[in-house]
């Protein structure tokens, strides 16, 4: 592509693996796209949909595991943009919420690149979904909380208050949560919550490796283990729990989520 060409980056949201959940937007970008840059946790199946001759980068971040830093991932957005009219960066979920996409957009925008985002289904909502969990209900309470439970150690202000989240939330939505469960739950605690609270963990919700863990905040963080569930996972908290309808959840897909090995 020649300079002079006007080209854009698609911030897209890939939602939380089954297919079928790709919006109609992110369907027709990614199937017309002449450059690719994608995380983890993207199937092969939606990855198929990119033109066989476009160019791809894969810049992952996932615990435990190398991880491609964020400062690599704007310069190569910024460079795509260059030789490229258009530039999928394809983000697991929505790129607005635990995605970074808004660092990525303000960055594009201050190197004069042109950005739009593309919103996806977020596992936050799809993976309790696929069990029968709504995140909210009438009998359940006036509000929900989505909070990270992985602390970056680079962020600008203090950790999550889990003891204010007991306070002030009526059901907690937990990203990348499992790792530091045992704390949080212990946090949540101390902050009020009875020890019954009813509680549950999905992991890899929406496609094959689908498995979900339905205990109480004083159990779940033994469940989880118990159950040797793994990251990606999403906890849920709160009496929306005991709303589940199980028959109302879909078949997950089958599709493998990609999830590297561990390093060492």
């Amino acid at each position: 592509m020649t300079a002079d060409v006007a080209s854009k980056v698609y911030l897209v949201g890939a939602g939380p693996g089954d297919p079928d959940l790709l919006t109609v937007k992110a369907h027709r970008l990614l199937s017309q796209c002449d450059a690719l840059v994608y995380d983890s946790l993207v199937p092969r199946e939606v990855l198929a949909l990119v033109p066989e001759g476009a160019e791809q980068h894969f810049v992952g971040k996932r615990r435990g595991h190398h991880s491609v830093p964020q400062p690599s991932t704007n310069a190569v957005l910024v460079e795509m943009a260059k030789r490229h009219r258009c530039v999928v960066r394809l983000k697991g979920g929505d790129p607005f919420l635990f995605g970074r996409g808004g660092e990525e957009a303000a960055h594009l925008e201050r190197h004069g690149v042109a950005v739009e985002v593309v919103p996806g289904v977020t596992a936050g909502i799809a993976a309790p979904a696929y069990v029968g969990i709504p995140v909210t209900h009438r009998r359940a309470g006036s509000s929900v909380t989505f909070v990270t439970g992985h602390e970056e150690i680079d962020k600008r202000r203090p950790g999550v208050d889990w003891r204010g989240l007991a306070r002030s939330s009526d059901g907690l939505v937990i990203y990348m949560g499992l790792h530091n469960l045992p704390h949080i739950c212990e946090e949540l605690m101390a902050g009020g919550l009875e020890t019954s609270t009813p509680a549950a963990a999905v992991q890899q919700g929406t496609v094959r490796g689908q498995k979900a863990v339905v205990s109480t905040l004083g159990g779940l963080a033994d469940a989880v283990q118990a159950a040797e569930l793994a990251s990606p996972s999403i906890v849920v908290i709160g009496d929306v729990v005991n709303q589940r309808v199980e028959s109302c959840a879909p078949e997950p897909a089958m599709v493998e989520m990609p999830i590297p090995l561990k390093q060492g």
